[in-house]
């Protein structure tokens, strides 16, 4: 068992940042690949960015490229999401979620243990 915490989430205006950050526990964190995931109100969860177990490769959507980054520091079992120039659609709960087997970093069916979420609002 996988537990996963997220935080930092809150409100913001447009061209705003956020940092996110996520705590897992229950596994070797440095062996974790990692995602974090959103769902705006009245769509499905959509794949944000994810980061394999070493930090070296990491994945993003075409909608938050050049944006966002995602980045982990396996010294404090935290990974991160810096999120920068924040539009009104990034709007949603945003998921960490921790990827065991093999499996595509962009599929919602390779990642086993999932957060209970954090609200990221930003304003026009």
């Amino acid at each position: 068992q996988v537990q996963v915490v997220e935080s930092g989430g809150g409100l913001v205006q447009a061209g705003g940042s956020l940092r996110l950050s996520c705590a897992a526990s229950g596994r070797t964190f440095s062996s974790l690949d990692l995602g974090w995931w959103r769902q705006a109100p009245g769509k499905e969860r959509e794949f944000v960015a994810a980061v394999n177990w070493s930090g070296g490769s990491t994945f993003y959507s075409d909608s938050v490229k050049g944006r966002f980054t995602i980045s982990r520091d396996n010294a404090k079992n935290t990974v991160y999401l810096q999120m920068n120039s924040l539009k009104p659609e990034d709007t949603a709960v945003y998921y960490c979620a921790v990827k065991l087997y093999s499996g595509s970093y962009y599929s919602r069916g390779s990642y086993t243990y999932w957060g209970q979420g954090t609200q990221v609002t930003v304003s026009s």
